[in-house]
Parts: structure tokens; sequence; C-alpha cells
């Protein structure tokens, strides 16, 4: 299962998270990059100037889920686990079974028309193009850190609509 957060922390941006990304995407194509179709920085700390907690989510994009026996297979070899899509349709979890030395991140492979993978870009991008919704996002998330500090699934939950809103104007129009 994956590791759950125990506190919430969000932290001010950190221009040092796009360094740890290509440092983990580095990592991730010397183990599968024949496979793969591109790996892509999403989440909140994909967002220049977001507050967010610092965890770095990767989308390996995939042409289809017909590699990912392949991909599973080497992934395991270099000390990954598969959790399965713990959940979200379109995405497949990893994690790394032991420490290697990047800061934590979250692994998931995502075919190119998968609906984790297309929320996951949709939402960055919008973020990433407004600044408005990417402040009030962020009070947002500063806030619902701290009334849901020890509560992971009160905080993502408190999340939803916003991202849900976001998603209808871009996605889901």
């Amino acid at each position: 299962m994956a590791e759950r957060t125990r506190v919430i922390e969000v932290v001010p941006y950190n221009a040092d998270w796009k360094t740890q990304f290509y440092n983990m995407k580095e990592m991730i194509t010397s183990y599968i990059g024949d496979l793969i179709l591109k790996v892509e920085h999403v989440g909140s700390t994909a967002v220049e100037g977001l507050s967010a907690k610092p965890i770095i989510d990767i989308d390996v994009v995939i042409e289809s889920y017909s590699v990912l026996p392949a991909i599973i297979a080497r992934l395991a070899k270099e000390g990954f686990e598969h959790q399965g899509n713990l959940g979200v349709e379109g995405r497949e979890a990893f994690q790394r079974t032991f420490a290697d030395g990047h800061m934590k991140y979250h692994l998931y492979v995502c075919p190119q028309d998968g609906k984790g993978y297309l929320e996951h870009i949709a939402l960055r991008d919008y973020l990433r193009a407004n600044e408005a919704a990417r402040n009030e996002y962020q009070s947002l998330k500063l806030k619902l850190a701290q009334m849901y500090r020890y509560d992971i699934d009160k905080y993502v939950d408190a999340k939803t609509k916003f991202i849900t809103d976001i998603l209808r104007k871009t996605l889901y129009r």
C-alpha cells in the first residue's frame, strides 16, 4: 500500500523541486526509457510559485497497457513495488522498497489517454497559466493543512471541489 502521509505539511515553492524531478526522470528513464513515451512532472511541485507538500508526483506515460507487464518486471528489479491503481482509473502506482537518495516522490505509470494522466496535466497546466487560481489553490491548501494536519483523507477530500471545478473548465467542457 502507498506510504501514508502522517503529518500534512505544505511548504513554500522550492525551485530545487525541478532539479529533483529531472534527477528522478533520469533514473526512471535509465530503467524503462525504451518502453515509455515520456516522463512528466505533475502535482503542485510542478507549478512554479505554488506551495506544496514536498513530494514530487511523477507520471510515466505509456502508449498502452500492453507494455505494463514489462515495466512492472523491470521496475521490480530496481526495487519498486507495483501497487495497482489505488482506486484511481488510468494510473498504476509504484513505491520504492528502499531509500534511494531522492526526496519523497510518488511514481505513476499512465496510458497517454488515461483519465489519471489527462487530469494531472490539465490541472497542472491550468494552475501554471492562471495566477488567480494558483493563489486561490495555495490559500486553500494552507488552510486545509492546518485544519486536517493529521488526516490526509480529509485534506484530499476538501480539495476535491476546487480541482473538479478546474477540470470542468478544462478537460470536461
